[in-house]
């Protein structure tokens, strides 16, 4: 009976096993209840992106099935479109036994896999501007550049490509080109988008008067060859890179050697240098062109962003704070170099897959790994000499490592002496520098240490002494090095900064971390760059033993693959926009998902096409751009109010603002007193207080007649932490952030800020006194010149009435205030 009863309660526990087994199977798939309506981008996206891509993607397929490409899902039977249980995808993620899927962590939800069902049953619809596809499908920015046949137009006049795309786009929308400004007006554009300075005004003359039907393309040659010109672009590609004078966060101390890389960007624009190369030398410089000034000079790249002293120089690498900081450096440079490059947003994959474009996280920490080996610090090279920087560097590094070897065995006896030595201590250091006792205090103090040694220390302390001398003789046989802030392998230790030069050289290893986590490692990763684009395989073929330079040369060739769509449309986008106010896509930091479309993407990719495939000139690119009629424009056009109000599809130009330091450099320029000596360290408007901690800059103590700070703003040393308020309030990007596009506002701060700073009126007396010295006695006269200076052009004669009455009453300086807060000066055009 009892047996009986067993095998009864047994049948019941199957049967109760089964009951749930079926409702749990009914849940996944029951079809009675409605369907939603769902949508690949909101619903199902997030979904593949954050639990699947990272071991079903292009460069990882585990258990053969493929996620990233629609096409793929649906041949293997992965997704079949209508049919949900038929489709892999949906058994899998369903399942209630070991074969479920993700095999590890939180399982998907019910909604989650009920969302799934349906999308399947749907037709698994997977629109390709949303798909997330490799190259050759999908989103537009991921496709291959492939140059477009210029549109044909039988509208008269157009016969510049960029105007023939642009015109074609404007006929659909029933609007057409607005008339070419006036001469004066294009003077005054061109000059400060390629130099960011005023023309003079006998300059303006004599273009205007001109006859030559060629005269703007002789000024557009002339100001391309202007030095002002790499001057002026560089502002740009310091904004988005970065680049400051000082390491940022807490205590912000300051970079003395940052600046040759600002004149590395400088001179590389006035060089007209191509754009590869230009990539290259600031990723792998030192081992493509070790023999050369530039390939260790353009290094200060990567190390151009902010850097935590403390997390580094005060934590060891050991701690978690540590380990920490030395992520966020990495990242840092992850981040500057794939959106500085190749717009995209890459370090959004360090805690997940990215949640909306096709990059896992595996793809981010290749890129990590890129740079395992390099820290932050001050880099010494031989111009011209590759053998002798390397010789440097290695004596250096030992002379680092011996030298603390021999602090340590000092440090030792000292403790042992005692008493004895810490009383000498305390009287060197209560002694000035030029005591003439100092010298006999410190024998006596190393006498005493030697004597609390053993003979076996004081035979090891000769041999680092001797080694540490022999050294520094062959230091000084070698040529005096320049030196920059750079990224690099770092061969110096101290208490808890070591460099990986130190280690051996060898690149820290690399580990997929769970959420980001520092403390959550997984499998390691070997260098690569992004599977998402398929012209070559995202990890890099390198051997274990290779050098680490060739990790860094590895992304610099895959980052200037003539296949690689984002480079190339990345720098066009970017010069576009410098010349219109807005690039053809309007998120130049990212060609996403999550970013803008592009409004004429023909004409990026001509324009992307013919830059790569014409070597890479950016002053072709500017020629190109500048000599067309769009660019041309006149900005007072009306025609296409109502229907396309932000001007997207550029039926005027773009009236823009001047950024805060061309403003600048127009009124020291307006004053006379615009100092044009170039490169070498910045100048500083302010004094520094507390500099042995934590720095504080203060820009009130700065004496604005300081002729020293009247070089172009391009050359001011840049911090971080306290802004310069002047700069700050006209829309100046801020240091520690990556800007690819300037705010440009109009605030009474700005007005209070021309009209009341210690510049404002230093300049305003000094404008003033240059119009007495050229105009002596003729106040039309100088009122004319005024103008002619800052804005290009006469005055009519109600505003010569109205400036000569104003300048009578309130004094020539307060007129040059007034002159200064004009609109009409503030802006291009």
């Amino acid at each position: 009976m009892r047996r009986a009863t067993s095998r009864r309660g047994l049948v019941a526990i199957l049967v109760v096993i089964s009951v749930l087994t079926g409702l749990r199977q009914g849940a996944a798939w029951q079809e009675e209840r409605p369907a939603r309506e769902v949508s690949f981008a909101r619903d199902i996206r997030p979904i593949l992106t954050t639990r699947c891509l990272s071991c079903h993607n292009g460069t990882r397929t585990s258990g053969g099935l493929r996620l990233d490409l629609r096409q793929s899902a649906v041949r293997d039977s992965i997704l079949i479109p209508g049919k949900a249980r038929e489709s892999r995808l949906y058994q899998r993620i369903a399942a209630t036994d070991e074969e479920v899927m993700p095999p590890t962590g939180e399982r998907l939800t019910e909604e989650q896999i009920g969302l799934i069902r349906d999308w399947i049953d749907q037709g698994a619809e997977w629109p390709d501007e949303l798909a997330g596809e490799s190259a050759g499908a999908g989103h537009w920015a991921w496709r291959p550049v492939v140059k477009p046949e210029v549109p044909r137009l039988s509208t008269a006049g157009v016969g510049h490509p960029i105007d023939a795309f642009l015109a074609e786009r404007l006929s659909r929308a029933g609007l057409k080109m607005s008339p070419e400004a006036d001469r004066r007006t294009l003077i005054r554009r061109l000059s400060f988008d390629l130099t960011g300075l005023p023309p003079t005004p006998e300059r303006v003359a004599r273009f205007i008067t001109d006859p030559d039907p060629r005269a703007y393309e002789k000024l557009v040659e002339e100001l391309l060859a202007s030095p002002r010109y790499g001057e002026r672009w560089a502002r740009h590609w310091l904004d988005v890179v970065h680049y400051g004078d000082t390491h940022g966060y807490d205590k912000d101390k300051p970079r003395p050697n940052a600046w040759p890389y600002r004149d590395y960007v400088i001179e590389s624009f006035n060089q007209d240098k191509p754009y590869a190369r230009f990539v290259e030398e600031q990723l792998a410089g030192d081992v493509l062109y070790p023999g050369t000034r530039d390939g260790y000079r353009a290094l200060g790249f990567i190390a151009a962003g902010p850097w935590d002293f403390i997390g580094h120089a005060e934590l060891p690498e050991s701690k978690i704070d540590g380990k920490i900081a030395r992520h966020l450096d990495r990242d840092d440079m992850v981040a500057n170099t794939m959106g500085t490059f190749t717009s995209v947003t890459v370090h959004c994959a360090q805690c997940h897959n990215h949640k909306f474009d096709p990059i896992p996280q595996t793809d981010y920490y290749a890129l990590q790994s890129v740079f395992a080996a390099l820290d932050r610090t001050d880099l010494k090279f031989i111009p011209g000499d590759a053998a002798q920087t390397r010789r440097l560097a290695e004596l250096e590094g030992r002379q680092r490592v011996l030298a603390d070897q021999k602090r340590g065995l000092e440090r030792e006896a000292a403790k042992r002496a005692g008493d004895s030595v810490r009383l000498l201590d305390e009287r060197i250091a209560a002694r000035p520098r030029e005591a003439p006792d100092l010298a006999e205090l410190r024998r006596e103090r190393e006498a005493l240490v030697r004597a609390a040694m053993s003979e076996e220390k004081r035979r090891e302390l000769d041999r680092l002494a001797t080694e540490l001398a022999a050294i520094s003789r062959e230091l000084a046989g070698l040529p005096p090095p320049e030196v920059v802030y750079a990224g690099t392998v770092w061969h110096g230790s101290g208490a808890n900064f070591v460099g990986t030069g130190a280690k051996g050289g060898r690149p820290r290893p690399i580990h997929v971390l769970a959420r980001g986590q520092v403390t959550a490692p997984g499998r390691p990763i070997e260098p690569g760059a992004l599977g998402m684009l398929d012209f070559q395989p995202a990890r890099f073929a390198l051997s274990p033993d290779a050098p680490e330079g060739e990790r860094r040369l590895a992304l610099a060739r895959w980052i200037t693959h003539r296949d690689n769509p984002l480079t190339w449309r990345s720098i066009v986008n970017r010069v576009w926009q410098y010349h219109f106010g807005a690039g053809i896509v309007a998120t130049p930091n990212d060609f996403g998902h999550n970013g803008a479309k592009p409004t004429h993407p023909e004409l990026l990719d001509w324009l992307a096409a013919g830059f790569r495939d014409g070597g890479g000139s950016i002053k072709s690119l500017h020629r190109l751009i500048v000599t067309s009629a769009a660019y041309r424009q006149s900005s007072n056009g009306i025609q296409g109010r109502g229907v396309d109000d932000g001007n997207a599809l550029l039926w005027r130009q773009n009236r823009r603002k001047l950024e805060a330091e061309a403003l600048r450099d127009a009124i020291l320029t307006a004053s006379g007193r615009l100092d044009l000596r170039m490169g070498g360290p910045g100048w500083q408007d302010f004094v520094i207080e507390r500099p042995e901690h934590s720095p504080h800059y203060e820009y009130g103590l700065a004496d604005p007649e300081d002729e020293t700070t009247w070089r172009r703003s391009i050359y001011r040393f840049i911090v971080r932490s306290q802004t310069q308020p002047w700069m700050t309030a006209l829309d100046c990007a801020d240091p520690s952030m990556r800007v690819d596009r300037r705010n440009e506002s109009i605030s009474p701060l700005q007005a209070l800020t021309l009209l009341n700073n210690g510049l404002m009126l230093s300049q305003a007396r000094h404008f003033a006194a240059r119009l007495e010295r050229e105009r002596p006695g003729d106040l039309s006269g100088q009122v004319d010149r005024a103008l002619a200076l800052t804005l290009g052009r006469s005055p009519s004669p109600e505003e010569r009435a109205a400036f000569v009455a104003f300048a009578e009453r309130h004094g020539l300086p307060n007129l040059a205030r007034a002159i200064f807060n004009l609109n009409e000066f503030a802006f291009v055009d």
